[in-house]
Parts: structure tokens; C-alpha cells; sequence
């Protein structure tokens, strides 16, 4: 198996969500939940090209912050590089990306965009 880099980040509702979101999109290789401690821990293992070795995911942004929070509509979602990126909406119906959020024609919290 390729060289691939493991990154170890602590559990949460949210953040286990997004890590499926991210393997269903294709952006990470694999990843596990883990309840060893009292909050638990994901493991998520980065995907690379095999031949370029450049990382799936080229850059991740936050746009909403405790302190700034960013809600969007439906027809307000914008295509994140030209349909090539993911945006990731915390919904009324749970966390789902962008596509997803306008299909079921719902708006909520836009947590991050990923590239």
C-alpha cells in the first residue's frame, strides 16, 4: 500500500459527520471511530495521488466561527470551484454537503469549504 499519512483528531458529532462526507466525496482513504476515551477519537487516513503524491485535499476552508456565524439559503449556494470543491452545510435535517442541502431545498449553517 502507498505511503499515507494518519491523522488523529478528537470526536465529535459534527466532525464524525464530516469525515463521512469526506470519504463519500472521494477525499480521504479511510477512517475509524474510536471510543477509548471519554470524547473518543477519529482517525482519519489522508489520500494522495499514487504517481503526483499531491494531497486530495488541497485546502479546507472555515467560513463559519463561534463568533461569526455564516447561514446561507438554498439558492444562495454557490459553486465552489467550478463544481469541483464541497461545501459543507449544518442543516435542520443534519450535516450534508451543498448539493445535498439544495436538493432538499434547506439552508443552514456553512461550516466549510473543501478543495
Amino acid at each position: 500500500m502507498a505511503n499515507h499519512r494518519i491523522v488523529e483528531i478528537p470526536a465529535s458529532k459534527l466532525k464524525k459527520r464530516i469525515t463521512e462526507i469526506l470519504y463519500d466525496k472521494g477525499y480521504i482513504l479511510k477512517y475509524k471511530f474510536e471510543e477509548d476515551t471519554k470524547q473518543g477519537l477519529i482517525k482519519i487516513a489522508l489520500k494522495y495521488d499514487p504517481q503526483t503524491k499531491i494531497p486530495a485535499i488541497t485546502d479546507l476552508q472555515r467560513i463559519s466561527r463561534p463568533g461569526l456565524r455564516q447561514y446561507s439559503k438554498p439558492a444562495d449556494f454557490k459553486r465552489i470551484k467550478n463544481g469541483l470543491g464541497v461545501a459543507i452545510i449544518s442543516t435542520s435535517k443534519g450535516v450534508m454537503t451543498d448539493k445535498e442541502a439544495k436538493t432538499q431545498n434547506v439552508g443552514g449553517e456553512v461550516v466549510c469549504f473543501i478543495y
